[in-house]
């Protein structure tokens, strides 16, 4: 028998609003025997007759209306207590109305005054009642229940006790208390479910328990979070965590968005404070022009460029499929009141990159195409300095042609001391805006400002390690680790391309800015901390095997090198670093030699040139090593 209760579907509409009016009836009838004082012989028949069916009829009446049959009875809540509540009252106003009206017309009460506020309460009282007697029934049926998840939530707040609203719904799950930091929290009890201490989770786990951990709070620090998710993997439980607010769909908190924690929610770091005011004022109503647009790190700076309310944004990229997605991603958002186009083009292309700057005149210049895979741009190193270094050029000399007021070069940390081709290149393109901005500074050319930002591993951009490791594991293992002691800087997308426009807004020209990055992971670290997320065990379900450095490929990444120091700004996650100069004439003829070797397929002495310009370039696990040796013999 509890099996078909527990088996019963969700009752038609219809069949609520019949009961409701079934209950309404009883309160009504009831209110006339307490009216008279149980002396039914003294009440008037005429009385009943006419108050039962007005108050009965308005109140199926204004339900329709206010949808007080709407709710579903066994997960009723404080919402459907209002909506019964004031269904109830409107009908009592609507029927004494009536009843004052009969009374003007005909010199008598339809029925006695007294009858409707007595009829409001019980009305009240037993519609609330039956609803949360259902509601006890199955939960109570539900507690009886042997497969449920235990589920405990870390956070109390609003956001938490929406996710106990949502898993009360569900008989799958039993939240068993609340978890909180807050000392002033601890001990109470909310909707009926008791907070506990945070530093006693694992004692908590154990006692109660629990099998998933769901992570409500908005803004939990990213060491807490981590220390939350160690102890709960350790402990062989599940967890989930709530996205933030504005990614609830319509505003609002469903299950299904309630997902298992990954490693990018571990790997980022606390909120970054930025001065939108002086963003706002470099970027609003001006003409701004991104280059690698649709690449991971292009189309964020799109994204975040627009909400400063530029004039007009240049999106320029090789790759139309992305840019398809792109301009549609952009179309969603409703920015109608930018003007953006979409221009495939090729930034060693001069042709290309002279018409749309004399077609769109752009303002300020986002440089962030090229080529960035190391071990692939090793094998193919002359297309590697064909976009790093002469597309950086082509673009930044039509730049200070067209009056550019800024120019922003996307740098990263594998331009300091180098160990293969594709850091190489980026760390001449450095040396070669840096020295442009140098002779600008000096008049010889129209003052256009060049900056260069520097970092390291952005989380889950193109190429990046982490969607590598997601597909190793979700087909089994194993997991392949270059070396066990390699490690990188991470941060995420967002947080990357917010400090780049930070860095362009208090840039004046000529700085390397270089951004904090935290602590450097261990990959192997990484991917073992992935496998457990997944569900599995690492070295035993899943097996992580040493594959070796792959070509370019260095242990560890630097964000300075050791002839560089650095410089603190007034933003605490930005540094300058202070590099040395280098003369433009002798740097743009060295380029001119590198260009000339590249478009003859000649590698070896291409390098060879590069190292040249960048004697700390020493190739790592490559071919081009041998030129490492012959020069230190």
């Amino acid at each position: 028998m509890l099996k078909k209760l527990r088996e019963i579907r969700i009752l038609p509409r219809w069949v609520i609003i019949l009961i409701d009016a079934f209950f309404v009836l009883i309160a009504t009838s009831f209110s006339y025997v307490l009216r008279f004082n149980f002396d039914l012989i003294a009440v008037d028949k005429s009385h009943y007759k006419i108050g039962i069916p007005i108050f009965v009829g308005f109140s199926i009446l204004i339900s329709l209306i206010t949808k007080s049959y709407s709710g579903i009875v066994r997960y009723t809540g404080f919402q459907d207590g209002l909506r019964v509540a004031y269904t109830i009252g409107i009908a009592s106003i609507i029927s004494a109305i009536i009843n004052y009206s009969y009374l003007a017309f005909y010199g008598l009460s339809a029925f006695p005054n007294s009858i409707n506020l007595i009829t409001f309460f019980i009305s009240v009282v037993l519609l609330l009642t039956y609803r949360l007697g259902v509601k006890f029934i199955f939960e109570f049926l539900k507690g009886k229940r042997t497969t449920f998840r235990r589920v405990l939530i870390f956070g109390a707040g609003d956001s938490g006790q929406m996710v106990n609203q949502l898993f009360a719904n569900d008989p799958v799950y039993k939240v068993i208390g609340y978890l909180e930091d807050d000392l002033n929290k601890i001990g109470k009890v909310v909707n009926g479910v008791k907070i506990y201490g945070g530093r006693n989770f694992e004692t908590i786990l154990e006692d109660y328990q629990v099998d998933e951990l769901i992570i409500s709070v908005q803004n939990l620090d990213y060491a807490r979070k981590n220390e939350l998710v160690e102890i709960a993997l350790r402990n062989g439980k599940k967890v989930l965590h709530v996205p933030p607010v504005n990614k609830w769909v319509k505003g609002e908190l469903s299950a299904r968005q309630i997902k298992e924690i990954n490693i990018e929610d571990l790997l980022g770091r606390d909120a970054i404070n930025l001065n939108n005011y002086y963003i706002s004022n470099e970027v609003k109503s001006k003409s701004v022009l991104i280059t690698g647009a649709a690449g991971s790190i292009g189309s964020e700076i799109v994204r975040q460029l627009a909400g400063y309310r530029p004039k007009r944004l240049i999106l320029f990229d090789q790759s139309e499929t992305s840019m398809f997605h792109l301009k549609h991603e952009l179309k969603s958002l409703h920015i109608d009141s930018i003007q953006i186009e979409f221009v495939i083009g090729d930034v060693t292309n001069a042709d290309r990159l002279a018409y749309v700057f004399d077609k769109y005149s752009p303002q300020l210049v986002f440089h962030a195409a090229a080529y960035k895979h190391v071990p692939m741009m090793e094998v193919n190193s002359t297309e590697a300095v064909l976009c790093n270094i002469q597309g950086t050029r082509l673009l930044a000399e039509v730049s200070v042609k067209s009056g550019v007021e800024k120019f922003v070069y996307i740098s990263t940390d594998k331009a300091v001391n180098p160990t293969n081709v594709m850091g190489a290149s980026k760390r001449i393109g450095e040396i070669f805006v840096q020295s442009l901005n140098n002779i600008a500074a000096k008049g010889t050319f129209a003052n256009t400002k060049f900056i260069t930002t520097r970092f390291g591993n952005v989380l889950g951009s193109n190429g990046s390690v982490i969607p590598l490791f997601k597909n190793q594991i979700a087909l089994g293992g194993p997991v392949t680790v270059t070396h066990p002691d390699i490690t990188r800087y991470f941060m995420t997308i967002p947080e990357a391309c917010q400090l780049v426009l930070e860095a362009a807004a208090m840039g004046k020209g000529g700085e390397i800015f270089i951004f904090d990055m935290g602590k450097s992971i261990r990959i192997v670290d990484l991917a073992e901390k992935m496998i457990e997320l997944s569900g599995f065990e690492p070295h035993t379900e899943i097996e992580i095997i040493y594959s070796g450095l792959r070509e370019g490929e260095k242990l560890y990444e630097e964000l300075l090198n050791d002839k560089e120091n650095c410089t603190n700004t007034h933003h605490t996650k930005i540094m300058i670093a202070k590099v040395i100069d280098h003369h433009f004439l002798k740097i743009n003829s060295t380029i001119d030699e590198i260009v000339q070797r590249a478009n003859e397929q000649k590698e070896f002495e291409m390098v060879q040139i590069m190292k040249k310009l960048v004697p700390e370039y020493i190739s790592n696990e490559s071919k081009f090593g041998k030129l490492d040796n012959k020069s230190a013999s």
